[in-house]
C-alpha cells in the first residue's frame, strides 16, 4: 500500500487539462472575448492603418473617395405663373487623378415645376428625374439642366429647388481603399539627405531630454528626502512644470528668451555676459574653435532640450523619491558609523537601489520624448535645427498633404521604439536583490 502510495506521489499530478477546466477556459474567453475586441479595436486599429496608408501614394485630398459634386438652382427669376425657368444642376469631379463610371443623376422635380425640355440623357417618371451620365473624365465639369414653366405653388414656396437633394451615384477608383501597394513613400524618405539629419536630431533630442529629466530628478529627489521645514511646500513647487499646461509653459519661455524684449537676455547684456542678444531659438548653431578645430554648438536644440528636461523632470522626481523612502535606513546608519561619505552612500547604497525605477523612468521617457511633437512645435515649430521625426509626420502629412509619406515616416518611428524597447527591456539592469 505505502509502494502504491509513493509511486502515485512520484507520478506528478495528471498531465493535461480535464472537460470542465476546458469548458471552464473557453467560457473564460468567451466573456473576455468583447473586452480583447475593444482594446484590439483601440490600439491595433490605429497602428494598421497607419501601416495601410504608408504604403499607398495617398495625398491629403484622397481622404475623400472622387465623387461627382453637384450644385443645383432655379434660373430666369420667374415672377408670376406661367413664366419660363429653368432647373440647371452645375457637376464636377472631384478628383483631378481618377476617373468616374457608371454616374448618374436622380433627384425630384420641385412641386409646381412643370417640365417641357430637359438635356440629353435624362428621363422623366413622374415627378422623378433620371439621368445617366456614364464616365466622366478627372477634372471633368458639365451641366444638366430641366426647362419649364412655374405655377403659383412653385413661386411661393421658399427655395423649391432645396425640397430634395440629389443623388450622384458611380463608381471610381479609390486609392486609399484598393489593394494596390508601394514602397514608394519608403524609398523617398530613405533616399532624402535631410531624413538622417532629422533621425540624428531625433535621437539627440531624445537622449539628452530624457538623461536631463532623470538626472533632475534624481537631484531633486535626494535634495528633498531629508527632513527640514517647508519641504511639502517645495514638493509641491517642484510640480508645477509638469502640472501647468503646456502651451502656457512654452509661451513663458519663448517671453523669457526672446533676443528683444526677453528678460534672460536683458540680463546678460546688463552684466556684461554678452554683447548683443542671442537668439536661443531662433538660432541654429554657435561657432567656436576648440583646440584649433572649428566647432558648432546646437544652440536652438540645446535650448529645447533644457525646456524638455525641465518641464518633464517631475515624473522623474515623484517616482525616485517613492523609492528612496522605501528603502530601510538601517544600512546608511551603519555606513555613516563606518565613515561612508555621503557621497560613497549614495553612489554605493542608493544608487543600487535605484537603478530598476531608473531603468522603468529612461525607457518611459525615451518613448514619450521620441514620440514628442508638441514642445517643439511650439518653441521652433521644428525650425532652426530642431526637427524631429513627429514634426516630420507633421510637415510630411499635413504641410506637404502627403498622407503616405507621413504615414511611412510614422511607421519608423514605430519601428525604432519597439527595437529599442525589446532591446532594452532585455539587458536593462536590474536592482539589486531582484
Amino acid at each position: 500500500m505505502n509502494t502504491k502510495s509513493q509511486a502515485d506521489a512520484s507520478s506528478g499530478p495528471p498531465k493535461g487539462i480535464g472537460p470542465m477546466q476546458r469548458r471552464e477556459m473557453w467560457l473564460a474567453y468567451l466573456m473576455l472575448a468583447p473586452t480583447f475586441a475593444i482594446i484590439l479595436m483601440i490600439v491595433a486599429g490605429p497602428l494598421l492603418a497607419n501601416f495601410w496608408i504608408s504604403v499607398k501614394p495617398v495625398q491629403l485630398a484622397d481622404l475623400r473617395p472622387p465623387t461627382v459634386l453637384v450644385n443645383e438652382r432655379v434660373r430666369g427669376r420667374p415672377k408670376a405663373p406661367g413664366d419660363e425657368a429653368r432647373l440647371e444642376y452645375r457637376l464636377r469631379n472631384s478628383s483631378q487623378d481618377e476617373e468616374i463610371r457608371n454616374v448618374t443623376l436622380s433627384d425630384v422635380v420641385p412641386e409646381g415645376f412643370t417640365v417641357t425640355s430637359h438635356s440629353e440623357g435624362c428621363s422623366l417618371n413622374g415627378s422623378k428625374m433620371t439621368c445617366d451620365l456614364g464616365m466622366v473624365a478627372p477634372g471633368w465639369r458639365g451641366d444638366v439642366e430641366l426647362v419649364g414653366t412655374v405655377s403659383q405653388a412653385f413661386l411661393d414656396a421658399n427655395r423649391p429647388e432645396r425640397a430634395s437633394e440629389p443623388v450622384i451615384t458611380g463608381d471610381a477608383n479609390n486609392v486609399l481603399t484598393n489593394f494596390e501597394f508601394t514602397f514608394e513613400n519608403f524609398s523617398r524618405i530613405f533616399s532624402a539627405d535631410e531624413f538622417w539629419s532629422v533621425l540624428r536630431i531625433t535621437f539627440y533630442y531624445t537622449i539628452f531630454g530624457t538623461g536631463g529629466a532623470l538626472v533632475l530628478g534624481l537631484f531633486a529627489a535626494q535634495l528633498l528626502n531629508t527632513a527640514f521645514p517647508g519641504r511639502g511646500v517645495l514638493r509641491g513647487l517642484f510640480l508645477f512644470p509638469y502640472v501647468s499646461p503646456v502651451i502656457a509653459v512654452a509661451f513663458t519661455w519663448v517671453v523669457l528668451f526672446d533676443p528683444f524684449s526677453g528678460t534672460l537676455n536683458a540680463l546678460l547684456t546688463k552684466m556684461g555676459v554678452i554683447a548683443d542678444p542671442i537668439n536661443f531659438f531662433g538660432q541654429r548653431a554657435i561657432e567656436f574653435s576648440f583646440l584649433g578645430i572649428p566647432m558648432e554648438f546646437p544652440l536652438a536644440l540645446t535650448t529645447v532640450i533644457a525646456f524638455e528636461a525641465w518641464r518633464y523632470f517631475p515624473l522623474s522626481f515623484l517616482f525616485i523619491l517613492a523609492r528612496m523612502q522605501s528603502i530601510n535606513t538601517d544600512m546608511y546608519e551603519a555606513a555613516e558609523m563606518d565613515g561612508a561619505t555621503p557621497l560613497q552612500q549614495f553612489w554605493y547604497l542608493s544608487l543600487p537601489q535605484l537603478m530598476g525605477i531608473l531603468s522603468v523612468l529612461f525607457l518611459l521617457r525615451f518613448i514619450w520624448t521620441f514620440n514628442k511633437f508638441d514642445d517643439i512645435f511650439l518653441l521652433t515649430g521644428g525650425n532652426a535645427g530642431t526637427r524631429t521625426l513627429t514634426v516630420d509626420v507633421y510637415e510630411q502629412g499635413f504641410a506637404l498633404s502627403n498622407l503616405g509619406a507621413g504615414a511611412a515616416v510614422a511607421v519608423v518611428v514605430f519601428v525604432v521604439l519597439v527595437t529599442f524597447a525589446t532591446l532594452f527591456i532585455r539587458f536593462s539592469p536590474k536592482e539589486e536583490g531582484l
